[in-house]
């Protein structure tokens, strides 16, 4: 009974460390970049409300689409969930990704915990996050893709261009390859070396024991990807949208292509969020594809407040809530 009583309160006390740990290194996110902040503050304010709440609702149903990405697998599993209690899940999600850096891993953590609080199995968790991994690079890819074929269109492909497109390809199939080959090892026995590291271990059992007949689902696997590009598909709008604040009449096709290769320069850069890289190349892009230089910056500063600092506040009591 003891034991019990000790171990319940060790798990207690990790889970509030996690929590401080998270909203403190949010806080220090949002101090160390409030120049960038109080410019957007500014803009939001000389902006008109139609455009603004236009982008908000572009938000709203990128949250939505992600949570459909795990309302599906999870409900095929037998885990019925509310698609609305999955949607904070979403914001809290991106939230940690933003305060502890780490290329997606944080936030993958994250979500498994988040399951595992309600009481989904683990192996049910980790069939809906390799999903949702193959289903979001997959979608990844196919935007890279395209927006090479619309620079080859518009004239503006050049080979650094290609490079970058190459880089990200490998990393966008290595990825969900990476894990799908993790499980296949798992089948076997892990090289000792691996041994060493008791978490991965702990991980790959829990890959290996998750249900594989949904990646076996072709109809499943295409719905998933659908959503994930309908996402790039929003923020590309979103970004469109903000062109029409700052005054700039442009096709969406010069928006998507900008917003893609930034996030993918965002991608395979060593700066965590591609805090800057992603301000800058995607500011060049617009540029390049014939927008100003003053509207690409303050648009650019726009998308950002709006896809990566008005979800910080409620993503921290988001987390809170996810984890109690």
């Amino acid at each position: 009974m003891n034991d019990r009583r000790t171990k319940n309160l060790k798990k207690f006390n990790i889970r509030f460390w996690l929590i401080g740990l998270l909203l403190l290194s949010g806080l220090i996110l949002t101090v160390t970049h409030f120049v960038e902040l109080e410019h957007f503050t500014e803009l939001v304010r000389r902006a008109k409300p139609k455009w603004l709440i236009l982008a908000l609702l572009l938000q709203i149903v990128t949250y939505i689409s992600v949570s459909v990405v795990w309302y599906i697998p999870l409900k095929l599993a037998g885990q019925r969930q509310s698609l609305w209690s999955l949607i904070p899940l979403g914001v809290a999600k991106l939230f940690v990704e933003q305060s502890v850096p780490s290329g997606g891993m944080s936030g993958t953590a994250f979500f498994v915990a988040a399951l595992k609080r309600r009481g989904i199995p683990a192996r049910v968790c980790m069939a809906t996050l390799l999903l949702s991994l193959v289903a979001y690079y997959s979608a990844y890819l196919i935007a890279a893709l395209t927006t090479v074929m619309l620079l080859y269109f518009y004239h503006k492909l050049n080979t650094w261009i290609v490079l970058v497109t190459l880089v990200f390809a490998i990393i966008a199939v290595g990825i969900p390859v990476g894990a799908l080959l993790l499980r296949s090892i798992g089948k076997k026995k892990l090289p000792n070396i691996l041994l060493k590291f008791p978490k991965l271990n702990e991980l790959t059992k829990e890959i290996v024991n998750s249900p594989i007949k949904m990646l076996r689902n072709p109809r499943l696997v295409l719905f998933s990807t659908l959503l994930h590009s309908t996402v790039f598909v929003l923020d590309s709008a979103t970004l469109w949208v903000m062109m029409k604040v700052v005054g700039v009449d442009v096709s969406f096709w010069v928006a998507f292509p900008s917003f893609v290769f930034a996030s993918m320069v965002a991608t395979v850069g060593p700066i965590p969020l591609g805090l800057g890289t992603f301000e800058i190349t995607c500011v060049s892009m617009l540029h390049v594809m014939g927008v100003p230089i003053e509207a690409a910056l303050s648009a650019t500063l726009l998308l950002r407040g709006f896809t990566l600092w008005l979800p910080m506040l409620p993503g921290m009591w988001m987390t809170r809530w996810a984890l109690r």
